[in-house]
């Protein structure tokens, strides 16, 4: 598989991946940041051309998984790895908690250690969910979807793509979040929230307005 990004989120990607057993031919993707080393922990070699992509999607293995948080640059990653002929790819930490009714997991999603999700939940393509996050029964997330860690999202709630839940806060059920919305560590969401926006604060409340994502 082919890691996108060698720094960060990338890292804790590679211990899901670790404890997957399933570290053979593992690469690492990185032409932003300049000085790196040939290979990640002098182990997993780092490549820098999307002609050293293209040809380790023919001849090597055509799966890759993003390792960069942000839902715009992971989406923009996602268009451009796919039409080198790579297949987005879901990497699931073994110790996460998955329903065994009714669950959905898009493609390309990210699960690490310890996530919760209940029956009869729906999670986008590209998402993020991390350590310790709860996502129970009923809810739909979008798309391209960063949740982090210690987030609770209750009953039938809805969070449109390209959202970026903050640590431990809370979404109280029946509510709808849209697209392109920020919210804040520590909130708690009391009503829906329109598209393209920040919220922040105990109830929540939105503090600034986005321009619409383009791509």
């Amino acid at each position: 598989m082919l890691i996108i990004g060698a720094k960060g989120f990338a890292k804790e990607i590679l211990e899901i991946v670790h404890h997957l057993n399933q570290l053979d031919d593992l690469a690492f993707y990185d032409d932003v940041n300049f000085g790196m080393p040939e290979k990640l922990f002098g182990k997993f070699p780092i490549l820098s051309s999307t002609d050293e992509a293209t040809n380790y999607f023919k001849s090597i293995d055509n799966r890759f998984t993003i390792g960069i948080g942000n839902p715009f640059l992971r989406k923009k990653l996602y268009d451009k790895f796919t039409s080198l002929g790579g297949i987005y790819t879901s990497t699931i930490s073994p110790t996460a908690i998955i329903g065994s009714y009714e669950v959905e997991i898009g493609i390309g999603s990210n699960i690490l250690s310890a996530a919760v999700f209940s029956n009869s939940t729906i999670l986008g393509k590209g998402c993020i969910v991390y350590y310790n996050s709860i996502i129970t029964h009923d809810c739909v997330i979008g798309d391209f979807v960063e949740i982090s860690p210690a987030v609770s999202i209750l009953g039938r709630c809805q969070i449109g793509s390209f959202s970026k839940i903050g640590s431990n806060a809370t979404i109280l059920p029946d509510i709808k979040i849209g697209i392109n919305v920020t919210i804040g560590a520590g909130s708690v969401v009391t009503k829906d929230i329109p598209d393209n926006c920040v919220v922040v604060g105990v109830p929540a409340k939105v503090i600034k307005k986005l321009n619409p994502l383009e791509f």
